[in-house]
């Protein structure tokens, strides 16, 4: 993607020693469909939006891929351990999920049913936010851009729902942390 938005978010994340190292040694990953996602992209932005430290309030890094193949738990663990122990010299947590099992623990853990994935750009088109529905990977000697409502929420500041699948208590919960490390943040109501 060529635009000026996406020009200015990859500027963002290439000034970050966190999701720079993790980019720019995407190839050790080596996972199928797998995308840097979410909150460390959106707090990355947020804090170069609102003049913070470009680590600042970032808890884990999310990283996901689909493989159908294989939806067992122990193989998601062992994936998880060797990535992190392959970017051990990073300060902080790495979360890696297989996007295909989702809906083999979603409901147990939000009380709700929700239909397998089809891919891993289909699980991003249902992250909680606008802003947070955006994943990056290279490859092909670019790096491909994942978001599905666009960049201008997370550009701007801009929390919005995104209700494909999330309910109220979700996005307030989520609301709720972010304005307390974000005050500046402008939030979209869920109503």
């Amino acid at each position: 993607m060529e635009d000026e938005q996406f020009r200015q978010l990859y500027g963002i994340i290439l000034k970050s020693p966190l999701l720079s190292a993790l980019l720019h040694n995407w190839d050790k990953v080596a996972l199928p469909d797998s995308w840097l996602v979410a909150g460390a992209i959106a707090h990355t932005v947020w804090n170069q939006t609102f003049g913070f430290p470009l680590a600042h309030g970032i808890n884990d890094i999310d990283i996901v891929y689909f493989d159908a193949n294989d939806l067992s738990e122990d193989a998601e663990a062992d994936h998880a351990a060797r990535v992190r122990t392959t970017f051990s010299d990073l300060p902080i947590w790495i979360d890696v999920k297989n996007e295909a099992r989702v809906h083999l623990w979603y409901e147990a853990k939000f009380g709700y049913r929700i239909n397998p994935y089809t891919s891993t750009t289909d699980a991003i088109a249902t992250f909680p936010t606008t802003a947070t529905a955006v994943g990056l990977r290279p490859g092909n000697g670019s790096v491909e851009l994942c978001a599905p409502f666009g960049l201008f929420d997370l550009l701007g500041g801009v929390v919005r729902p995104n209700k494909r699948q999330i309910g109220r208590e979700i996005y307030e919960k989520k609301v709720s942390r972010w304005l307390k490390v974000w005050p500046n943040l402008s939030v979209v109501d869920w109503d």
